[in-house]
């Protein structure tokens, strides 16, 4: 519940050398997982915060106030499915006290196909606005695209297995099996055969000085090859079944033969490799070469996302100002293809991450606050100063909210853990970090009243370049629901959204525009004539499910509504979800 009465926030400091952000390119990305890898490991909490290339296809496809849960996921689904990553910053830190005890890494990102896989290159939209204002931080572009770190996410990974060149085998392991086959018997014995010839022969060469035309022969006749500096040979196999008969006899033949299965490029087995080692030290050697073998390549194929498997795997808190933005970015471009609702994102995500802290829910919880001296540490303009001023407000509203930092400590003095915060996104409406501060001291704050949102309609057709108070003023008395206590706010140049504050009017006003009745009004009539139309929430939840994208939401207002029938009553039931209203549901004209 929200608090009305004002906070002082509390006043923190952080550690020495916090304020310098290490950035972070592929030329030194090895060196700075291992070192992020030790500071999570000793943090409380890792702050992350994100750049990218784009927010919204339109100013209305921003998240506005007026966005429930639902809609609000759906547009951060379109803009991390349209729009990329370019920075990631990450910042693991304790709070001692008054001294926030910070190690922040600004990682510089760009998907590029290293692997000749056909993944992740791809194209992306940008979004003029958030390159500009990246230039103006000094952002530099070069540095992103010739030096960013590439990346797959999970799903593209297990895609890619048998599309890497030249991967690695791996080591097969013994499986129980029911008793063999006739023709699985005959199989065994043809293979053991071959391999008693060719181990025998193998041995046999060290011992003699035939030269190189007979050495040659030799290895024609019996199949043998080179892996590394050791012999080896393949054998040909159609399918698993196949391989575990290769692997269940050479484990009853001889234990200085490793087997190795080489894939397919579809990830299937093709041939089993049997490689011969000199001796147990040999063979223990041979297994940690590929290991460290195998470790290299995921590290070249995972790229970026071996930084986030470690933080899920840390299971440390996470927190950030804007989670539904970051998070589905996070989820889109490391993890899968997103979910088409709110709720199976969440559950999805709960399993990736299991404590996701809002700031933006915080700052529900407490209300206004006055203000208190900015850290020294929180000075930077620029995106990778960002995760620090995320950390310098998150101190200040735990101390508030007496939130347990979730690394064993007692509850004992502390009012909340990080579990009853955890995982719950407030619709952000703002793209950048503000002070959380009450500039009128003496002022009370504003009270928000809850309306349904079937108390909502949309508006469109009006005059171009209205305002929402000329547009309020020329409804007043059109009719009968208009002399009732209503706003009107400007969601972009194109359409309106009007407020009901008493329940039952919107519903009465979408009843008599659906039968083409007007309550005896001539000027509601000359407006329609005119082109005003109105629609439901519910219309505007489809345009946001169908993901009709236009650039003036009228125009997706149109398309979803040629999709539907006539029952205005109809679409607005889709929905019955609360939002606030309040002076934040105004939209300046000036940011469209």
């Amino acid at each position: 519940m929200q608090r009305q009465s004002r906070r002082y926030l509390s006043s923190f400091s952080f550690s020495s050398g916090a304020g310098a952000v290490k950035q972070v390119t592929k030329a030194n990305f090895s060196p700075a997982v291992g070192e992020l890898k030790d500071r999570i490991t000793n943090s409380d909490f890792i702050a992350v915060s994100s750049q990218k290339t784009g927010v919204s296809s339109a100013p209305w496809t921003r998240i506005l106030p007026i966005d429930t849960s639902g809609t609000a996921y759906l547009k951060a689904k379109a803009a991390a499915e349209r729009f990329e990553l370019l920075q990631f910053a990450v910042c693991p830190f304790k709070i001692q006290g008054s001294k926030i005890i910070a190690s922040p890494y600004n990682f510089h990102l760009f998907p590029r196909d290293e692997l000749n896989i056909g993944m992740p290159s791809y194209s992306f939209s940008c979004q003029t606005s958030c390159l500009t204002s990246m230039a103006r931080e000094g952002f530099d572009f070069n540095v992103c695209i010739y030096d960013g770190i590439s990346y797959l996410s999970r799903v593209q990974e297990s895609a890619s297995k048998g599309l890497v060149g030249n991967p690695i085998p791996g080591i097969c392991q013994v499986t129980s099996a029911s008793s063999p086959s006739v023709a699985d018997t005959i199989f065994m014995e043809r293979i053991k055969s071959r391999v008693r010839h060719w181990r025998d022969a193998c041995h046999n060469s060290n011992k003699t000085t035939d030269d190189a035309l007979v050495k040659s022969l030799r290895k024609l006749i019996l199949g043998g090859e080179i892996y590394g500096s050791r012999p080896c040979m393949n054998i040909d196999v159609c399918n698993d079944s196949q391989v575990q008969l290769v692997v269940q006899m050479l484990s009853k033949f001889s234990d200085d033969l490793v087997p190795l299965i080489i894939s397919d490029m579809g990830g299937g087995p093709k041939s089993v490799r049997i490689v011969l080692t000199s001796s147990e030290e040999d063979k223990i050697l041979l297994k940690n070469e590929l290991q460290n073998l195998e470790e290299e390549q995921c590290k070249q194929v995972r790229g970026f996302r071996s930084v986030i498997d470690f933080i899920s795997s840390s299971q440390k808190p996470l927190v950030a100002y804007n989670c539904l933005s970051d998070f589905t970015f996070i989820h889109s471009k490391f993890l899968a293809p997103l979910p088409p609702n709110m709720t199976e994102f969440m559950c999805s995500l709960r399993t990736v991450f299991s404590n996701v802290l809002d700031l933006n829910h915080l700052l529900k919880e407490i209300g206004p606050l006055k203000r208190a001296n900015t850290s020294h540490g929180t000075n930077g303009k620029d995106h990778a100063h960002n995760v620090l001023r995320i950390t310098d407000l998150f101190a200040k509203l735990s101390s508030i909210l007496k939130i347990a930092p979730a690394n064993g400590t007692e509850v004992g003095q502390y009012a909340r853990t990080v579990q009853d915060y955890a995982n719950i996104f407030y619709p952000c409406s703002s793209n950048s970090l503000q002070d959380p501060v009450d500039e009128n001291a003496s002022g009370e704050m504003e009270t928000l009243r809850k309306v349904r949102t079937e108390s909502l309609i949309f508006l469109w057709g009006f005059r171009s370049g209205i305002s929402a108070g000329v547009l309020k003023s020329s409804l007043h008395g059109v009719h009968d629901v208009f002399s009732e206590d209503f706003d009107v706010r400007l969601v972009d140049k194109s359409c309106a959204i009007v407020v009901f504050w008493r329940p039952g009017l919107a519903e009465a006003l979408l009843e008599d525009m659906a039968s083409g009745a007007a309550n005896g009004s001539a000027s509601l009539r000359e407006m329609i004539s005119e082109g005003l139309k109105v629609a439901g929430y519910g219309t505007y939840m489809r345009v946001c499910r169908l993901g009709l994208w236009e650039e003036k939401l009228a125009d997706s207002l149109d398309k979803a509504l040629s999709e539907l029938s006539s029952d205005l009553l109809m679409n607005n039931a889709m929905d019955t979800s609360e939002i606030y209203g309040g002076s934040d549901l105004m939209i300046n004209l000036d940011d469209l």
